[in-house]
């Protein structure tokens, strides 16, 4: 059967049994609990994994557009739910370590959203080579982990967002000098903060991008 997702309401479809936050169950992949009990699916296959980290007062539901794509071009995606309280940084690192230990994953992507994406960029730093890239949507990243990264980055944002809108996107391509390939993708006139683009319009050309992005540098 298809994996559980949103249904043409919008809302997520109804799920029992094992499952994170009522939109991925064991029809999207293999469930499992980290950090006091909260739960993640993994799901796909391939030797490039993908780590999912949300924003802060964020689910995972809204991210299933980017799930959906990616496990259906060939790459293991992890997502999880956890706590809205401090910078997911920690977190991010020790689900990579986890999606790392999958059978046949080689190599690794980070991506986030909003804080998500913000602390993508230290964690990447942290988890050193085993990191293909980093993608970014509506993060304020600091230009010193921007200077520390030696991955490649795309980020991606609205115009007009106050958190990771155009003018900081620009300043984190700016400070990323040892990045080996240092992308920004600005949506013209729009304010829609991180996954809630997926939401829009412009859903099908963001996740091109991230696609052709992860394809460009999976190795």
């Amino acid at each position: 059967p298809p994996p559980a997702g949103p249904s043409r309401s919008g809302a997520p479809a109804t799920v029992t049994g094992p499952n994170v936050s009522g939109c991925y169950d064991q029809r999207a992949g293999k469930i499992f609990k980290h950090s006091g009990g909260l739960p993640g699916v993994i799901g796909g296959t391939g030797a490039t994994g993908v780590v999912i980290t949300y924003e802060r007062r964020g689910n995972v539901c809204t991210w299933r557009p980017l799930f959906d794509r990616l496990t259906g071009a060939g790459y293991r995606v992890l997502v999880y739910a956890r706590s809205s309280a401090g910078f997911p940084e920690d977190t991010a690192v020790a689900m990579a370590k986890r999606l790392a230990r999958e059978p046949g994953v080689e190599r690794l992507f980070l991506v986030g959203g909003s804080i998500g994406a913000t602390t993508a960029v230290p964690a990447a730093t942290r988890l050193g080579a085993k990191v293909a890239g980093v993608v970014a949507l509506s993060g304020e990243i600091d230009a010193k982990d921007a200077a520390a990264l030696t991955a490649p980055l795309l980020q991606i944002g609205s115009e007009h967002d106050d958190y990771g809108g155009a003018g900081d996107l620009e300043a984190a391509r700016a400070a990323a000098v040892r990045a080996p390939d240092n992308e920004v993708l600005v949506i013209p006139g729009e304010s829609r903060h991180a996954s809630a683009l997926f939401g829009t319009p412009h859903a099908a050309r963001i996740l091109d991008r991230i696609e052709a992005f992860m394809d460009r540098h999976k190795g």
